[in-house]
């Protein structure tokens, strides 16, 4: 087990574009992958991206292996099924923006309401090069869109309209035992 340290905003890994991955199914490729994990359940992310603990790949994994699975830091999102995703390419669907609560590992103790496309199709590859492709929507979609954000750059604060949306956990929900982020 390899719990990496989760970089916070301002660091500059966090604001660069990250690198594709050239070749698949390597050692090096499957202990990042495996940090990733281990970072993303120590912490109960959602989701994390290779950029998060200082490595500058397009490498995001989100989701839960278990398929009933709930993720304690968003209770009430449908489950999303654990994926490796390498070399992203999205496409967002219909014009349909959903405005939704997110926090980012990197942004520790914060939320705010961020505008997203509802649908999206995604491709990419997972570890060992076989080709990932999918259709999705809701929870699942935010996930994947808040991720491969990061691997150019871009971080949830950055998408907020109002930054009256913008603020600490804590103050935004009082009476809940939301995780520091």
């Amino acid at each position: 087990m390899a719990i990496g340290a989760v970089l916070r905003m301002g660091e500059p890994c966090l604001l660069a574009k990250a690198e594709p991955v050239a070749q698949f199914n390597t050692a090096e490729l499957h202990q990042l992958i495996q940090d990733l994990e281990d970072t993303m359940q120590h912490m109960n992310g959602a989701g994390i991206a290779a950029p998060q603990i200082g490595v500058s790949l397009r490498v995001v994994i989100f989701g839960q292996k278990e398929p009933a699975a709930v993720n304690p830091r968003y209770p009430d999102a449908d489950a999303v099924p654990y994926t490796v995703l390498i070399n992203p390419k999205l496409t967002l669907i219909g014009d349909k923006i959903e405005n939704d609560w997110e926090g980012c590992l990197s942004v520790p103790g914060m939320r705010g309401i961020v505008p997203r496309h509802l649908k999206l199709h995604y491709t990419g590859f997972d570890q060992y090069g076989n080709k990932v492709d999918r259709l999705v929507s809701g929870f699942h979609a935010r996930v994947v869109q808040h991720e491969c954000d990061h691997l150019d750059g871009v971080l949830y604060p950055m998408r907020i309209r109002d930054l009256k949306d913008f603020g600490y956990s804590d103050v935004f929900f009082p009476n809940q035992d939301v995780q520091d982020d």
